[in-house]
């Protein structure tokens, strides 16, 4: 049985090469009989070789066989200059592209590795400039790795930059994120960012891996110290401070690790309009990386996390959380003179446009602040739109010469918007 296999298998490559052999003969005729300008008899070849007449003449005529390769369009195609545009952002990757475009534009663009060949395909994808590290591993309970993504810089619909930071906080066993927004990275704001992660993962590890961050450590020409702030901060909510050793960063390679995820925000350049839309954004990216495959684990962080949860020492008593939180909400003055809160915009005056400012509520007040200087005080509103007349007026100035025309204009612009808005 075996042997009659084996024959028939050499029939068959015998048979394949015959064949090979008289279509390159027949070719080759046929090159030949045109370059002397002779017509050739189609139907006397057709007998020789076995084929039909038509299929000769085809050939005669220049017909070379299918492609090898077929330039098949791609359901990506009507994609192309948006993939291209996104991908030039700076610390953009692949994978934030594709998710960016499943989760706004077309959840039906097929599978990441087809979207990764299509970039390939097409010579779009971005260098890497990362490198590898080891990482090291810890039990359930014990360690959390922190970090910041500086200043990203995103625009919005409109064209107003929005630069901030992102706090990173990882779990170590369970990889499980938290991340926070934050204008700043003062001290103040690492203690704000660390008692949002330990509310949002319900409990407290017993170390916390930083690096040498300024926010953290105090230093002496040098020599880093930590900070007796820090020292308190952590003997108060009940972990140990750990530190990278110098120039070794990569020892906090988990949530150095998350810092990729972080690029996921990027493609959202231009596609959103206030702050709280990019907040929205960047939790609903925290939400996607929790529980998306770990490429380390094999599994969801939210999985894991399940677990590692119960090993985590309770959160301190509301009363000692309350004396570190800062209870203001740092936000940008944007072109209009307006700052967000609650998607209710309220005035500040002009000369404040672009500056960092503070925002504090009292029972039903909200009260602005540049520094330690109150601004501005607003009743809280339902309305969209809440200018002061003098906020306004003064704002309308920089476009107006008439005072008259200035006082005219801005009461008529404010009827329009109480009754519109």
């Amino acid at each position: 049985m075996e042997y009659k296999n084996v024959q028939f298998e050499l029939i068959v490559i015998v048979f394949s090469w015959e064949v090979f052999a008289m279509n390159k003969t027949f070719i080759t005729q046929l090159k030949i009989l045109k370059m002397s300008n002779i017509k050739p008899n189609f139907s006397e070849l057709a007998r020789q070789y076995d084929i039909d007449r038509r299929t000769v003449k085809k050939y005669y005529d220049g017909y070379t066989g299918k492609p090898k390769h077929h330039n098949k369009s791609s359901k990506l195609d009507k994609y192309y200059e948006l993939i291209k545009k996104k991908l030039s952002l700076k610390g953009v990757n692949v994978r934030a592209v594709y998710e960016f475009i499943i989760d706004e534009v077309d959840p039906d663009i097929g599978s990441y590795s087809n979207f990764n060949k299509y970039v390939k395909s097409k010579d779009l994808k971005p260098l890497k400039t990362e490198k590898g590290h080891p990482r090291y591993e810890t039990d359930m309970g014990i360690q959390a790795q922190v970090d910041w993504k500086e200043d990203i810089t995103l625009h919005n619909r409109f064209g107003e930059s929005f630069t901030f930071q992102v706090f990173d906080y990882k779990l170590g066993y369970s990889r499980y994120p938290v991340f926070t927004y934050k204008l700043y990275k003062t001290r103040q704001d690492v203690f704000d960012c660390l008692i949002a992660s330990f509310k949002a993962t319900g409990g407290v590890p017993r170390e916390i891996l930083f690096d040498n961050m300024s926010s953290v450590v105090d230093r002496d020409g040098r020599k880093a110290n930590i900070s007796n702030e820090m020292r308190a901060f952590a003997k108060d909510m009940g972990f140990d401070i750990k530190l990278c050793k110098p120039r070794h960063a990569f020892t906090k390679g988990k949530v150095e690790a998350l810092n990729k995820f972080l690029a996921w925000i990027i493609p959202y350049d231009g596609e959103f309009e206030t702050e709280e839309e990019l907040i929205a954004k960047l939790n609903m990216i925290n939400n996607k990386v929790c529980e998306r495959v770990c490429d380390e684990t094999g599994v969801p962080p939210i999985l894991l996390f399940q677990k590692e949860k119960e090993y985590l020492q309770s959160l301190p008593s509301d009363k000692v959380l309350e004396s570190y939180l800062s209870h203001d909400r740092q936000t940008t003055v944007r072109k209009d003179s307006m700052v967000t809160y609650m998607k209710n915009k309220y005035s500040v005056p002009a000369e404040y446009i672009g500056k960092p400012v503070k925002l504090k509520v009292i029972n039903d007040s909200l009260y602005i602040y540049y520094s330690t200087e109150l601004i501005a005080t607003h009743k809280i509103s339902d309305k969209r739109l809440n200018y002061k007349r003098e906020h306004y007026t003064q704002l309308l100035s920089g476009y107006m010469h008439s005072n008259d025309d200035i006082e005219a204009l801005a009461e008529k612009n404010l009827r329009q918007m109480d009754t519109l808005l």
